[in-house]
């Protein structure tokens, strides 16, 4: 019996519009990001060293902005300096959470998703650079003292009285511009990342990752660092940053396309990719 084995078939070519069979291919490449973090962050910084000499202007506006939140009847931000300075261990935690969680935090939350979520990440990190591009033209536009700086307010500044302090004398810190509290990146970014982080996960405890941006929120304004108007601003700015750059939809496969066989582990990762993008959509 001449029976003849045939040949196991091979998978026909995948199409070259045919969505990635894993989040791996969708990351970008490591060094570029990296490149681009690092250039992004010092054109933010020479930016705003350019708003530094405008102190008269940002004391004047300051003293309107505080003018204008009692207009608006909105509540005192020493009511929650108060609460800080019931004991020197708490106002001591809000001033190290001020100084030592911002920057850490986003950066983590960024290479999280970066490692595991790529899709999220590309989304998270053009909107995150589109709000701080557009603060550091209003800290330009509109330099702005913090209430710490401001007698008027009565705010202590409980930094430089309690520590740790991030800052030094407004004339002679050249790190950093004191003058840029509109609007509040620390609470822009905080609330980014906690709405990051509950798109991109599927655990049903992920609403408490919006404790971060109420802590920051709390913190900022307890430090006498923000005014409330500050936390408003950049939410608004965020808001309209999600509003036009959207979390992208799964790509979905044309009817008749040929199928090709994955890996299991490949399948896995696209699948749950694929869950979690339709679940951020509802």
């Amino acid at each position: 019996m001449n029976a003849r084995s045939e040949p196991p078939s091979e998978p026909p070519p995948a199409r070259p519009d045919a969505p990635p069979a894993s989040g791996a291919s969708a990351r970008p490449p490591f060094l570029r990001e990296i490149l681009l973090v690092v250039g992004l962050f010092l054109v933010y910084t020479c930016g705003r060293r350019l708003a530094t000499d405008h102190s008269e202007a940002a004391l004047r506006n300051g003293h309107d902005v505080w003018e204008l939140e009692r207009a608006l009847h909105l509540p005192g931000e020493g009511a929650v300096q108060s609460l800080l300075l019931h004991g020197d261990g708490l106002v001591h935690l809000a001033n190290t959470y001020y100084a030592a969680v911002h920057f850490p935090a986003t950066a983590a939350f960024l290479i999280w998703l970066y490692l595991r979520r790529p899709v999220h990440y590309r989304w998270a990190r053009r909107v995150l650079a589109v709000v701080t591009a557009a603060a550091l033209v209003l800290h330009l536009a509109f330099p702005l003292a913090p209430p710490r700086m401001l007698a008027a307010t009565g705010l202590v500044d409980t930094a430089r009285v309690y520590g740790p302090s991030v800052y030094g004398p407004p004339q002679t810190d050249t790190l950093s511009n004191q003058f840029a509290a509109m609007p509040s990146l620390h609470f822009g970014w905080a609330l980014m990342v906690a709405i990051g982080l509950v798109v991109a996960t599927r655990s049903r405890w992920r609403p408490l990752w919006l404790l971060h941006p109420l802590l920051t929120l709390l913190v900022i304004v307890g430090t006498a660092n923000h005014f409330w108007l500050d936390a408003i601003v950049a939410a608004a700015l965020l808001g309209t940053a999600l509003a036009a750059l959207r979390l992208p939809r799964p790509a979905r496969r044309p009817p008749n396309a040929p199928t090709v066989p994955a890996r299991r582990d490949e399948a896995d990762e696209a699948g749950a990719e694929g869950e979690e993008l339709v679940g951020a959509r509802r």
